[in-house]
C-alpha cells in the first residue's frame, strides 16, 4: 500500500513537475518574443520619427540609407544631427526653403513665384549658414555658378534665375554667392541684402511712395503689419506733406488713425528716400523689364534738387506744412512707447543714414529673431504655434538661434524634432 501510495505520489510529482517546466518554458518563450516585439517596435518608432521627421524638413521621402542613418541617429539621442542629416537633401533647397522666401518677394505673398535673387539669396544664405540678420544688411547676393552656362545676371530683368528653375538645377549645390555691388550697380555702402534685391525692388519700389518697402519688411522679417503697432502717443513731426491731417474734413480721422501709423512709418521708411524702380511704364506697366536705381553722392533729383527722389515729395499739397524729406536719415521713434515690445538692440543708436543701417536695425531686433523661428513652425509643422507648449517651443528656439550664430538650419532641425511626433 505504502509502494502504491509513493508511486502515485512520485507519478503527480513527476507530472506536476513536468507541467510546471512547460509552464516555464512557454514563459520564457514568451518573454522572449515580447522582447523581440519591443525592440521590433523601438526600431520602427525610430524608422517611423526619421520618415517624419525627413517628410517635414525636406518634403520629399527619404531614400532607405538616409532613413537607416538618421533613426540610428535618433536612437543616439542626436536628434539634432538626424535633422541636419534630412537638411542635405537637395529637396530642402529647391522645394522647402523656395517655398518658404517666395512669399517674402513680392506684395500678393504668391508662394509660386519664379525664383529670383531675393528667394536665391535666402536659400544660399541658410545653405551656408550665413548670420540670417545679413539678409537684410550685407553686400550679398547669390547667384548660378559660372559653370551652369546660364544667362548672365541682368539687372534688368530675371532671365538668370528663371533659367536655373526651368532648368531644374540643384540649388545646394548650383549657387555661389557674390557681391550685390557688383552686378546691379550700387555702391557697397548703399546695399542691404535682399531688401536691394532686384525682386524686392521691382515690388516695394513700384510707383508710390517707398512706404511699400518698410511695409512688407515689416510683415516679411518682424512678423507684424502696421495695424498692431499703431501708437499715437509719438511725434508727428517727420510724417511727410502727402498725408492729409483732415482726411474728409475731419482731423480726429488723423489724430487717431492715420498719425498712429505714419508717425513710426516715416522717420524709418526715410531710410529709402535715394531709392526707385526705373522701368518704361507705357511700353512695360508692370516693370518686367527694370532695375533698382539710387542717387550716389554728387546726383540730384530734377524734381527734389537732392538726391531724395521725387517720390517723396509727390502730393505736397495735400498739407504743405508736413515734413519735407531732405535727405535718407531715418530714425526709430519707436524705441519708445508700446512698440518697445520688438526688442530693440540697446547697442545700436537707433537712427542712422540709408538703408543699410536700416536692415541693422531691424535684423538685430527680438522681433526679427522670433519672426524667423515662427515662419519655420509653420513651414515645419504646418499650422501657427497655439498652444502654451507651442510657444514656449518658439522662445527657446529664439534664444538658441541667438546664441547659434543666428543660422536658421538650426532652428529648422529644432522645430522639426518638436513636431516629429505630430
Amino acid at each position: 500500500m505504502k509502494v502504491r501510495l509513493r508511486t502515485v505520489t512520485s507519478q503527480r510529482l513527476l507530472s506536476y513537475l513536468g507541467k510546471t517546466m512547460q509552464v516555464k518554458h512557454f514563459i520564457n518563450l514568451s518573454a522572449l518574443g515580447a522582447l523581440s516585439l519591443l525592440s521590433a517596435n523601438v526600431v520602427a518608432g525610430s524608422l517611423e520619427q526619421a520618415k517624419q521627421l525627413h517628410d517635414r524638413i525636406a518634403g520629399v521621402a527619404a531614400s532607405e540609407t538616409t532613413l537607416q542613418s538618421m533613426a540610428t541617429l535618433l536612437d543616439d539621442g542626436k536628434p539634432i544631427e538626424a535633422a541636419y542629416l534630412a537638411m542635405e537633401t537637395p529637396a530642402f533647397y529647391s522645394t522647402t526653403l523656395k517655398l518658404f522666401a517666395t512669399p517674402w518677394t513680392n506684395i500678393e505673398q504668391d508662394i509660386f513665384a519664379p525664383l529670383n535673387d531675393y528667394s536665391a539669396t535666402v536659400i544660399g544664405a541658410v545653405r551656408d549658414d550665413v548670420d540670417f540678420r545679413e539678409i537684410l544688411q550685407a553686400d550679398m547676393v547669390y547667384v548660378g555658378k559660372n559653370s551652369l552656362n546660364l544667362p548672365a545676371y541682368n539687372r534688368n530683368d530675371n532671365a538668370h534665375y528663371q533659367a536655373l528653375e526651368d532648368q531644374f538645377i540643384d540649388l545646394k549645390e548650383g549657387l555661389e554667392r557674390t557681391t550685390q555691388s557688383s552686378l546691379n550697380g550700387l555702391p557697397s555702402s548703399a546695399t542691404a541684402g535682399v531688401l536691394t534685391s532686384r525682386a524686392a525692388a521691382k515690388e516695394f519700389f513700384y510707383l508710390g511712395t517707398n512706404r511699400a518697402m518698410f511695409r512688407f519688411t515689416l510683415m516679411n522679417h518682424l512678423c507684424t503689419d502696421l495695424e498692431p503697432l499703431k501708437d499715437n502717443t509719438r511725434s508727428t513731426d517727420r510724417i511727410r506733406q502727402d498725408v492729409s491731417r483732415s482726411p474728409g474734413g475731419d482731423s480726429r480721422l488723423f489724430i487717431n488713425n492715420c498719425s498712429s501709423c505714419h508717425s513710426g512709418m516715416d522717420p524709418l521708411a526715410q531710410a529709402f528716400a535715394y531709392y526707385n524702380y526705373e522701368f518704361n511704364p507705357e511700353q512695360d506697366p508692370t516693370g518686367e523689364s527694370g532695375a533698382i536705381a539710387y542717387n550716389t553722392s554728387g546726383q540730384t533729383d530734377p524734381d527734389t534738387g537732392t538726391r531724395v527722389q521725387a517720390k517723396y515729395h509727390i502730393n505736397s499739397t495735400s498739407f504743405p506744412y508736413g515734413f519735407v524729406t531732405p535727405n535718407d536719415d531715418w530714425q526709430n521713434y519707436w524705441r519708445q512707447g508700446p512698440n518697445q515690445k520688438l526688442g530693440w538692440d540697446s547697442d545700436l543708436p537707433g537712427q542712422g543714414s540709408g538703408a543699410k543701417s536700416f536692415g541693422q536695425e531691424l535684423a538685430n531686433s527680438n522681433a526679427f529673431a522670433q519672426c524667423q523661428v515662427k515662419k519655420v513652425f509653420k513651414s515645419v509643422c504646418l499650422r501657427d504655434a497655439e498652444s502654451q507648449a507651442d510657444i514656449a517651443q518658439i522662445s527657446a528656439t529664439t534664444a538658441s538661434f541667438k546664441q547659434n550664430a543666428y543660422q536658421l538650419k538650426r532652428v529648422f532641425a529644432e522645430v522639426g524634432n518638436y513636431c516629429m511626433g505630430e
